[in-house]
């Protein structure tokens, strides 16, 4: 009994004309991916269908991808193809998320689940079709995603009494069901997540940034006071901070959205704010305090300890598969990907190298023996012992999938038992050290060493980055210059609604963020010259 679902008119280009569907044709047979390389493109020129192993410690540079500096957009979506992150779907506005990308999905999933389940909340499930009437009872949650909606009317082959939305957010049906669940101050607070799939109808697509369907977990809670409702969204945003920081190795700024900003139906919304590589920003994730107004709407109340019915006071907080679109766009370089180690599927790849054949079972022997010694270190490891492609062909293959470290082994280094270990962060000679110890104890405490020193330098460039790319502005004029030379304004604020809309209309820059982190002193709108609490940040963003 299939759904019919009725949709507008377009969403991607086709394929065949999207700008940067395939891959430049510099040195490459085909698109996409290098594993369609052609023979020229092999360090050693071998038949691509059955190349010579060979003892190189070289690897073909010709460029794979658009250049960052040439192009950032056709550069994102050439990485996204040729590490093997995502594909289009064939609905418009849809996308495939291959294996390697769902990885990174995963491993964002992992953290996040330990940290939800420490701060007592329980993972449930709930339908993705919701009543058109629940998004009808709070005005300002209809208003906001009515543009955005995919709508059911046929379902069976009939026309179905009341429309459905395909789930856009979980406000509206969570609140019906904690309406049923929620009667007493005893059932509170009431704190669950969801890991599920989401629609808005997007016009302007880019993958893992803007999809007509993604991926994300939406927490939600019901508390008895307002206050505690206020801490729950203050500590879901510090979750988030903390995993951007520690594990992604992206700096980003917390802080409150303006009321302009607010997510539709919230009393106030808290941000991560990232600073792309081409200086946009990116909303990575937020948390709202919803205050009371879902409650009174769906009449959500509990009895409190007095005997008295009160509406409850709730929060919903959310991360998608956006933010692997975040990382990639903070720390790919023009090789591809350039993953933190914490987060990356593939921590180490090994790569065996012989030129004879009878070199082929000793090299075997040892690559096999530091395989099984990294992985019961819990280094996360992958031997790539394919003798359908070159070394060569192999290092640019997980250079562009963003792998931290590789190990080359050839004959000579299993005769001085040793290793090669190249860093994917410090290109070049720089990034290569020779004759590495073999020995399990001495190569476990390097390698585990070089994967904290290179989650540490990304996170360090990223910032100085950031930082170098924010400007301090005292006027409009500064501010409009700013954003003009594709930099972030930060400043004192403190002017009406109209005037953030009038920054949006002239500049396409708009409030990121109150951040938490203010300057003291007495301060100064920007716009007005009229006394300001706060410095916001503006920039054009994603």
């Amino acid at each position: 009994m299939a759904s019919l679902l009725r949709l507008p008119s377009r969403l991607f280009a086709p394929a065949a004309a999207r700008p940067g569907a395939l891959l430049r044709h510099r040195g490459r047979c085909l698109h996409a991916s290098p594993a369609r390389f052609c023979a020229a493109a092999t360090t050693t020129g071998a038949s691509a269908a059955a190349p010579a192993q060979t003892e190189t410690r070289g690897g073909d540079r010709e460029g794979q991808v658009t250049p960052r500096s040439t192009d950032f957009n056709a550069w994102y979506t050439d990485v996204i193809a040729a590490a093997e992150l995502a594909d289009y779907g064939p609905v418009r506005g849809t996308m495939v998320i291959r294996p390697y990308g769902y990885a990174i999905w995963e491993a964002i999933q992992d953290y996040l689940n330990v940290k939800f389940k420490e701060t007592g909340h329980s993972n449930m499930y709930f339908p993705q079709f919701i009543p058109y009437s629940f998004i009808e009872k709070e005005a300002s949650h209809v208003e906001g995603f009515s543009p955005e909606l995919a709508v059911v009317t046929i379902g069976g082959g009939k026309e179905l009494e009341e429309k459905l939305v395909v789930r856009p957010t979980s406000e509206t049906i969570v609140n019906h069901m904690f309406t049923k669940w929620i009667q007493s101050y005893r059932d509170l607070p009431l704190m669950i997540n969801q890991w599920a799939n989401v629609t808005r109808w997007e016009m302007r697509t880019k993958p893992f940034i803007r999809t007509l369907e993604f991926l994300w977990q939406e927490g939600h809670t019901a508390h008895a006071t307002l206050e505690e409702a206020e801490k729950e969204a203050m500590q879901m945003i510090d979750v988030y901070t903390k995993f951007s920081y520690e594990h992604a190795a992206i700096p980003v700024i917390p802080g409150r959205k303006s009321k302009r900003e607010t997510f539709a139906g919230a009393d106030r919304t808290y941000t991560i704010e990232a600073m792309m590589g081409d200086k946009k920003a990116l909303q990575a994730g937020t948390s709202h305090n919803l205050g009371q107004n879902f409650s009174r709407a769906f009449e959500t109340q509990f009895m409190d300890e007095n005997g008295q019915l009160e509406h409850v006071w709730q929060t919903s907080w959310a991360i998608s598969t956006r933010f692997v679109g975040g990382i990639i766009m903070t720390h790919g370089d023009d090789a591809g990907l350039m993953l933190p180690p914490r987060i990356a599927p593939i921590q180490v790849v090994i790569v065996p190298i012989w030129k004879k054949g009878d070199e082929k079972g000793v090299v075997m022997e040892a690559v096999t023996s530091v395989q099984n010694t990294l992985k019961e270190a819990g280094i996360r490891v992958k031997l790539d012992d394919s003798e359908l492609r070159t070394p060569g062909w192999k290092f640019n293959f997980y250079e562009m999938k963003g792998v931290p470290i590789r190990i080359e082994i050839g004959p000579r280094d299993v005769k001085n038992r040793s290793v090669v270990i190249s860093r994917r962060d410090v290109p070049g000679k720089q990034g290569k050290e020779f004759g590495v110890s073999m020995e399990p104890s001495a190569l476990v405490d390097h390698v585990k060493g070089r994967l904290e020193e290179i989650q540490a330098s990304l996170l360090q460039k990223a910032i100085e980055f950031r930082d170098s790319n924010i400007v301090d502005v005292s006027s409009y004029g500064e501010l409009k210059e700013a954003i003009a030379e594709g930099k972030w304004a930060r400043g004192p604020w403190s002017a009406s609604d109209a005037d953030e809309l009038k920054v949006k209309e002239e500049t396409s820059a708009t409030i990121r963020c109150f951040p938490f982190e203010q300057p003291e002193g007495v301060k100064k709108c920007f716009m007005t010259g009229n006394p300001a609490d706060e410095v916001a940040i503006f920039a054009k963003s994603y």
